[in-house]
């Protein structure tokens, strides 16, 4: 199912579901009847849910073992691969330090008091009582067989790591291994395509169900969530300028302007990779040279996704807020932490954002379910944090740039190219 289809049905289901809720609410008003329809809609949810959790330890191994064993590369490359990790690094940890700051100002979801899933009660009841040591040595696993077994994200995290780090040391020895991972990977997006295929039946029930036991307030919440969401995404965006700006100085004006097409086609389409060719050749017309932009781009686009580390911050606490779980500094921070992790490598992954959330509500006992909820207006997110990622990464390339030898004259080759593009938008 293509992306934009995909979009479209979800929407309907969305609709379809707060209606069907609704309705059912307005008919059988009592309170026993309610939960015996929320209690067998549900069931789909649940299938879907489970669906995901049997996706999440062999995707996320597959692609952090993959992105962090190309990383390797960085080094026959120099200087240029540590500056742009060091900028990719410090723009992650402000989009989701400023995430986290903004969804503890707003609490978006305080106001829904949704009722915490039996299951999640007794395990968020438990694990009120580890203490830091305890955590601390659960971080790192006993066997990777037992930590995939249980689902044990962060434990499957340090394994990666520490593979993928180990692959790119041995170089060429390595690369079979890798390309195994490579191929795992690739099977795992196709899995997970189509577990997302599935996704308008599981938000037409679980927004059903929720609707008819909570009512329409909910919707009420999403609004307030989707525009607190974007004056972040406008805070992030200024910040980001201004930290380009203060390196590119007047330049920064003319890369806004270049980049103005690029950006506004990821937003619309939803699609970092449909504005890449454009906005590759919008760099090199500002004169960015191509070996900067051919290295700094691909690696930024896996590892410097400004605007999906600010979403996860926003959702993982949004879900958490909503079931009335309350989150000590700590345990938000070790979150924070998590999700700048989890997310590397894990870019081409349908719904990423998504998917990576989900692992990190498993991992610390916060109720899932909260995912399928925010999937149902995921779109809006999407077309936020897209063109926040292709914005950031574009900065990220103009600064490497400068860092480096700065802007270069357009070739004569490119010119021509560079004009006869022109032609064909003038046309």
């Amino acid at each position: 199912m293509g992306k934009n289809r995909l979009a479209f049905w979800i929407l309907v289901a969305l609709l379809a579901g707060a209606c069907t809720g609704y309705v059912y609410r307005e008919w059988y008003p009592d309170e026993a009847s309610v939960k015996k329809f929320a209690h067998d809609i549900s069931i789909v949810t649940e299938i879907f849910l489970r669906l995901i959790k049997m996706l999440i330890a062999p995707l996320v191994m597959s692609t952090l073992i993959v992105g962090v064993a190309r990383v390797g590369d960085i080094r026959a490359v120099g200087r240029i691969g540590v500056k742009a990790l060091v900028w990719f690094l410090a723009a992650s940890f402000l989009s989701l330090c400023l995430g986290l700051l903004l969804v503890n100002i707003f609490q978006p979801g305080v106001h829904l008091h949704l009722p915490i899933p039996e299951k999640n009660a007794a395990e968020s009841v438990a694990t009120t009582t580890l203490d830091f040591r305890n955590f601390l040595t659960h971080v790192f696993p006993v066997s990777i067989g037992d930590a995939v077994t249980h689902n044990e994200i962060l434990q499957i995290v340090v394994f990666s790591l520490f593979f993928g780090v180990a692959a790119a040391a041995m170089g060429e020895k390595a690369h079979p291994v890798v390309h195994f991972f490579e191929v795992v990977a690739g099977i795992m997006l196709k899995m997970t395509g189509y577990v997302i295929a599935l996704a308008p039946i599981a938000v037409f029930t679980s927004l059903a169900a929720t609707v008819a036991e909570n009512g329409t307030d909910i919707i009420w919440v999403f609004g307030k969530l989707i525009l607190e969401f974007y004056l972040g995404i406008g805070l992030l965006w200024i910040l980001i300028l201004l930290a380009g700006g203060w390196i590119l100085k007047k330049k920064i004006f003319e890369l806004i302007k270049a980049i103005a097409e690029p950006v506004m086609l990821a937003f619309s389409t939803a699609s970092s990779e449909a504005a890449f060719p454009l906005l590759m050749e919008r760099l090199q017309r500002i004169g960015c040279p191509d070996r900067i932009v051919s290295f700094v781009l691909p690696i930024g686009y896996s590892f410097n996704l400004d605007g999906s580390m600010m979403y996860m911050t926003f959702a993982t606490m949004f879900i958490a807020q909503s079931y009335g779980i309350e989150l000590d500094t700590g345990k938000q921070i070790i979150i924070l932490l998590v999700l700048m992790v989890m997310s590397k490598g894990i870019a081409g992954v349908p719904r990423a954002a998504l998917v990576v959330v989900a692992a990190s509500l498993t991992m610390f006992h916060l109720p899932t379910e909260g995912v399928v909820l925010l999937l149902g207006i995921d779109q809006l997110f999407d077309m936020g944090r897209t063109a926040t990622n292709v914005l950031g990464n574009a900065v990220a390339t103009g600064v490497i740039t400068r860092w480096e030898q700065g802007f270069a004259e357009v070739q004569p080759v490119l010119q021509e190219k560079i004009s006869s593009v022109q032609m064909q938008e003038s046309e």
